[in-house]
């Protein structure tokens, strides 16, 4: 499906929850979708064989793309965003790496969000910070030989705990910062998580332009489908293409009524 210029991928974790999971991706592709990308769908850092197995024969079936997967990320439900920050869940993380890596051979799914987790306050922030670059670091040396690029995400203040990165420039200054030479690792520019935090979305596109590695959209406030909020999205989509991001773009928003009908946004 394409959507000014753009191929957009559909996030099944938010889209289509009007169906069990596994026949989101045929839903997606039944409303003309080739890509999809999905938060980590397991319970567990490290699925069954059975579980993985079913996840793949459902993406194949339905004969889409996956284009962009989650690592775990903790229990989210009760507020965990991530656990590289964690030093003491490290072995979990790295059992995560393996399964994620066995799914991008699978499937040749190529962005990979990395959620950078909390800070803890009865701990060093300083030794947790490096704890999670150290993460990133070794996710994206995992999947450097599937041209895999490790995405860290800025999410929206007061809505995921005590998570560091609000902003693009929390991100570039990693980038620039201890993690300059590291390849394979990139910006996730989320329109809606920047939106909350009280960044111009449109000027934020040209100074990320040459970090920007997916794009997600969502409205805001309400991070509903485009249109369902105060963003100008003729100016998104046009910043992002006079900064030069070819995508790709995925639609990770909740829908406001049914998923069919808010697709109405999408123009060819």
């Amino acid at each position: 499906m394409q959507h000014l210029g753009y191929e957009l991928s559909a996030n099944v974790s938010l889209l289509w929850t009007e169906h069990d999971y596994l026949d989101r991706f045929a839903a997606a592709a039944d409303a003309g979708f080739g890509a999809v990308e999905t938060w980590w769908p397991f319970p567990d850092a490290e699925p069954t064989a059975a579980q993985e197995a079913e996840l793949l024969r459902s993406i194949e079936a339905a004969g889409v793309r996956l284009r962009g997967l989650n690592f775990f990320a903790g229990d989210m439900p009760a507020g965990e965003r991530g656990i590289a920050t964690n030093v003491a869940r490290r072995a979990e993380l790295t059992a995560n790496i393996t399964a994620v890596r066995r799914i991008a051979e699978a499937t040749g799914c190529d962005r990979f969000n990395l959620l950078y987790g909390q800070v803890a306050d009865d701990e060093d922030p300083t030794a947790q910070h490096a704890t999670a670059q150290e993460a990133v670091t070794i996710a994206a040396a995992a999947l450097a030989d599937q041209g895999g690029v490790v995405l860290i995400e800025p999410l929206a203040a007061g809505l995921n705990g005590a998570y560091p990165l609000h902003t693009h420039e929390d991100v570039i200054a990693l980038l620039e910062g201890p993690l300059a030479g590291v390849a394979g690792v990139g910006l996730l520019f989320d329109t809606f998580h920047l939106a909350m935090n009280g960044v111009d979305v449109v000027a934020a596109a040209g100074r990320s332009a040459a970090h920007i590695a997916h794009v997600q959209i969502a409205d805001a406030p309400g991070r509903g489908e485009p249109g369902s909020g105060d963003l100008a999205w003729d100016e998104v989509f046009a910043a992002l293409r006079a900064a030069g991001f070819a995508g790709p773009v995925a639609a990770e928003y909740r829908p406001t009524g049914s998923t069919a009908d808010s697709l109405a946004w999408v123009r060819p």
